[in-house]
């Protein structure tokens, strides 16, 4: 993917995520079909990730008190600011989009946790960060999208300091159903593993997630089907580029599995 491609991108997640705290209806839609209605609100996310799902990911990591957890494509901060509050862990949240950087850093405010917490522009291969920075790297949903998988997990991995843990969940992409297409027709992976051997991690759990189809396409259908009062809540642009993932997921069913991996750094 060109820089270009990639301020593209970014520009559509700016507009998504500028607009989803202004729409309970999507909200509803994602408590309703896609992560449960035990997640609570002040941690919300536009993943996949269940409260369950997040717990055995935080219990994974080992993350204690005073460790630091490097949150990458982090959206808004809702899930490792959450694993913060149950360890008492340092966050370091990395995102692409300004405005979500901008909103997990408030968030992070809000809720009494700004000291333990910062929020940065950068992406998967341009972190930022600093080698051995972090106890832990958490990916939520998001290394489908990048734009060099073998990149992603090579920053991942200069990351953490060695014996530290890696957990993510990422959806595997078929290649002939993305060709042709931006962002994940780039660089499709149907098996992380490799990988992550070659990245210099040894895989400790590596598993499809249980549900996970029928919530993706509950969630996309009714995010369709209320295209009227998501248009009117989050405005043209934002919805548009929403309903464009949507719709092209819909259609090309893209991942034949969405999985969990577990890590750690040799």
């Amino acid at each position: 993917m060109s820089s270009e491609s990639e301020a593209i991108v970014a520009q559509g997640y700016d507009a998504v995520y500028r607009a989803v705290p202004r729409s309970p209806t999507l909200w509803r839609i994602w408590l309703d079909h896609a992560v449960g209605p035990d997640f609570p609100r002040e941690f919300s996310h536009i993943s996949f990730v269940t409260l369950a799902e997040l717990g055995d990911l935080s219990r994974e990591l080992h993350l204690e008190a005073g460790s630091t957890l490097a949150d990458l494509a982090c959206g808004m901060g809702g899930p490792s600011l959450w694993m913060a509050t149950q360890t008492r862990a340092q966050v370091i949240g990395v995102d692409a989009s300004a405005v979500a950087v901008e909103l997990a850093t408030a968030r992070a405010a809000q809720l009494g946790l700004a000291s333990r917490s910062a929020f940065r522009v950068g992406t998967f291969a341009a972190t930022g960060l600093g080698a051995g920075e972090a106890d832990a790297v958490l990916s939520l949903d998001s290394l489908q999208y990048a734009p060099d998988k073998a990149a992603a997990l090579q920053e991942m991995a200069r990351l953490l300091k060695p014996n530290a843990r890696l957990a993510f969940t990422a959806f595997e992409v078929t290649a002939d159903r993305v060709a042709g297409l931006p962002v994940l027709g780039d660089d499709p992976v149907d098996d992380f593993q490799p990988l992550l051997a070659a990245a210099g991690f040894d895989v400790h759990s590596y598993e499809e997630t249980a549900g996970w189809a029928e919530r993706v396409t509950a969630a996309y259908t009714a995010i369709i089907d209320s295209a009227d009062a998501l248009t009117a809540e989050m405005g043209v642009d934002a919805y548009g580029s929403l309903a464009l993932e949507v719709a092209l997921t819909l259609e090309r069913k893209p991942y034949p599995r969405r999985v969990t991996a577990t890590a750690t750094r040799r």
